[in-house]
């Protein structure tokens, strides 16, 4: 997996950087080791990998989309799931 690395510019949020680079925001949280929000001027690693980007749609599952809770756990560095987010599929 490459990593290129980001200068958070001011009104930035995590949300709006994972968007632009389409990284789930776990994923950048995760590879940065945040606990809070960005702030204007930080420098961050934002991973890099050409992987399937999945909009949830309410009915759905991680089983389904991932094949298994732990998988999708693994590859979104989240345990969250809900309609709406945006996902790595497995």
């Amino acid at each position: 997996m490459k990593t290129r690395y980001y200068r958070v510019k001011r009104g930035q949020t995590l949300a709006l950087i994972a968007e632009t680079f389409c990284v789930p925001a776990p994923v950048i949280a995760r590879e940065n080791a945040l606990t809070a929000e960005v702030e204007e001027g930080q420098v961050i690693a934002v991973p890099s990998e050409r992987r399937n980007l999945y909009c949830v749609r309410g009915g759905e599952s991680k089983t389904l989309l991932c094949g298994s809770a732990a998988r999708f756990s693994e590859l979104n560095a989240t345990a969250c799931f809900y309609p709406g987010q945006i996902v790595y599929l497995g």
